[in-house]
């Protein structure tokens, strides 16, 4: 059934501050974007312009040419003066009025071609600085992205994320090139063409000034009722970019439920709601050219009244009618451009508010974090795999725990398997073991040292994982497996997809171990690429070794095909094994089967079978394994 507008909104508009409970069972499903307005546009404002201040000498270069640009209109504007006197002065000889016509429009053609070289150079080196300037921006999102804890990627859609990178710095990238541009040069027009006003008329000045309040209060009307449309749009349009990234993604779930009407029908809730704020932004960022480009108009009209009145009355010539009437026009200008700029303004200063409120999250390891002399004695004599949870207590939310005083302790080269119900805290085990999340009480130790003293990048280095999440990267066959280990050899790569039992598979493919894989291996069936996931982990050295539902997506068949390639990669290794499949931790060194949180059996397989509890009722299938 089809949820309301509100419930959409609810979950699609907020950013959920708690994450999923792990990658196993118990999913929270996450919402995209997080609804957000300037809190200090100034800080906003100065954090931009310092990836602009980095190419000062450039800049400096712009505004020399801005200079330029705006000497040679006003110049040329000015010399149409003498231009109208001369032609409309009679007395002189038809001769010299022609001989004075040609040199004067000579000199405007050599000040306007000045003009355009400035304004190319202009144009041209502002886009260089606003692009670079974008892509600096985009870096550091990126590279922060990469610093950020899972929590994060847990909390945040997708395609909350992709609007960052597209539609905010898109916005960010408008306003650098166009509007900062036309800030400067407006400024630069305005103080120019104020001083050719008075030198030209002071009283006909006074009549144009007496405008410009009318021009300011109009346009601050109309930008403050504009503001909260733009914020309300920037936040809608996050909404249903993650709505459709999920739809997507969700392709064949939608189709074997035959959701695609309530599908349907959510997004059009959720694209009336975009269109609605949509049409309340661009109708007053539409308005705002008109209603200031209509008053310029009656600032015009009446300055040129005035002027023929000092023309009848005072003497005053018609060049000078003329040249400060198109000056009275120019005046405008610049304040009903910036004005028409207010929709790229706000949506860049929100754009911006977004992606820095990502670059301000707080990443997995403070930069000053420096390894204890344990760690370090560690890191020189190598990671054996011995790894012991310590009382530990742990929970993704404060108010609801899902581990509860875990005690256990994994020699290295031993197989520990973890059974139980979906959301019992299997994989959030597995999760605190390589710090995907940090306890809240207890310790976890890796050859007796807190894994809290220890970075996070070495710890990883010696621990490999196999999600039931198959993840496969554009490249080659030959690239996804060496990305367990990238100084890996190829015959270390092919030996790594032998002991997966890839191998066969892949020399099956068209370009064998040089087959692309695109759109996360979709050519290859869900087992064939957990086969290649396996052979990732397979590759890599590190004496720990997480496999989290790995043989889930493979068939039985399969399963028992690779079993002895598994021992091979097990061998040696501190192994913890998630899985549903109780046939498939027989063979364990030590079986814990949570419930709640909790340990409430352990042993090896036979033992469990004599306790006759928990793990035999699942194993003899009197209570089944949800």
């Amino acid at each position: 059934m089809a949820r309301s507008l509100e419930e959409l909104q609810k979950r699609y508009n907020k950013a959920a501050a708690a994450p999923k409970r792990g990658m196993g069972g118990g999913r929270r499903r996450r919402v995209p974007g997080e609804k957000g307005k300037p809190k200090d546009t100034k800080k906003t404002i100065k954090r931009l312009w310092a990836y602009v201040a980095k190419y000062k000498w450039k800049l400096v270069v712009v505004l020399i040419c801005m200079l330029f640009s705006t000497s040679s209109a006003l110049l040329g504007s000015y010399i149409m003066r003498p231009i109208i006197n001369t032609v409309a002065d009679s007395s002189t000889p038809a001769e010299e009025r022609l001989l004075s016509l040609a040199k004067t429009i000579g000199l405007m053609m050599m000040i306007y071609g000045i003009g355009v070289i400035a304004s190319y150079l202009q144009q041209r080196i502002m886009m260089k600085v606003s692009l670079s300037a974008s892509e600096a921006l985009r870096n550091d999102l990126f590279n922060k992205l990469q610093s950020l804890p899972i929590r994060f990627f847990d909390s945040e859609s997708t395609g909350g994320i992709m609007s960052r990178f597209t539609n905010d710095i898109d916005n960010i990238d408008m306003m650098m090139h166009s509007t900062l541009t036309q800030l400067v040069s407006g400024t630069i027009s305005l103080i120019g063409t104020f001083c050719f006003m008075i030198y030209t008329s002071r009283w006909l000045t006074l009549v144009t000034v007496a405008f410009i309040p009318l021009l300011l209060k109009g346009g601050s009307f109309i930008a403050k009722r504009s503001s909260k449309y733009y914020v309300s749009q920037q936040s809608a349009l996050g909404a249903i970019n993650g709505y459709i990234e999920e739809m997507v993604s969700g392709q064949k779930v939608i189709k074997v439920f035959n959701h695609e009407e309530d599908c349907i029908e959510e997004f059009d809730k959720l694209n009336a709601d975009m269109r609605g704020k949509q049409l309340g932004a661009q109708f007053f960022g539409g308005i705002m050219g008109p209603v200031l480009g209509n008053t310029t108009q009656i600032c015009y009209a009446v300055t040129a009244g005035v002027g023929g009145l000092l023309c009848l009355f005072k003497g005053f010539d018609v060049g000078g009618v003329s040249v400060f009437a198109g000056y009275s026009r120019e005046f405008s200008r610049p304040i009903n451009s910036l004005s028409q700029q207010t929709s790229t303004i706000f949506a860049a200063l929100a754009g911006a508010e977004r992606v820095f409120n990502i670059m301000d999250r707080e990443p997995e390891d403070d930069e000053s974090f420096t390894e204890s002399d344990n760690a370090k004695a560690l890191r020189s004599k190598g990671i054996e795999g011995r790894v012991e949870l310590k009382d530990v207590t742990f929970g993704y939310n404060p108010e609801k725990t899902i581990l509860k005083h875990i005690n256990l302790t994994a020699e290295p080269g031993k197989k520990v398997a973890f059974v139980g119900s979906t959301g019992a805290g299997k994989t959030t085990i597995t999760n605190l073991i390589n710090r995907f999340y940090d306890i809240e009480s207890g310790s976890i130790t890796v050859d007796g040292v807190d894994i809290r003293e220890i970075s996070r990048p070495y710890l990883r280095e010696n621990t490999a994982m196999v999600l039931q999440d198959t993840h496969l990267f554009t490249g080659t066959v030959m690239e996804n497996i060496r990305y367990g280990r990238p100084d890996a050899t190829d015959e270390e790569v092919i030996e790594a997809a032998k002991t997966a039992s890839a191998h066969s598979f892949i020399m099956r493919l068209s370009e064998g171990y040089n087959t692309v894989l695109e759109g996360d291996g979709a050519n290859l069936s869900q087992g064939q690429r957990q086969l290649l996931n396996i052979a990732r982990a397979a590759i890599s050295k590190a004496p720990i070794l997480i496999l989290d539902e790995a043989t889930s997506s493979v068939d039985t068949r399969t399963e028992k095909h690779i079993e002895h390639g598994m021992d091979r990669l097990m061998k040696n290794r501190t192994t913890f094994v998630i899985a549903h499949r109780l046939s498939t931790v027989r063979n364990a060194d030590a079986i814990m089967v949570l419930e709640h949180g909790e340990i409430i059996e352990r042993g090896t397989h036979d033992e469990l079978l004599e306790m006759k509890g928990r793990y035999y009722e699942l194993y003899t299938g009197k209570v089944e394994l949800d």
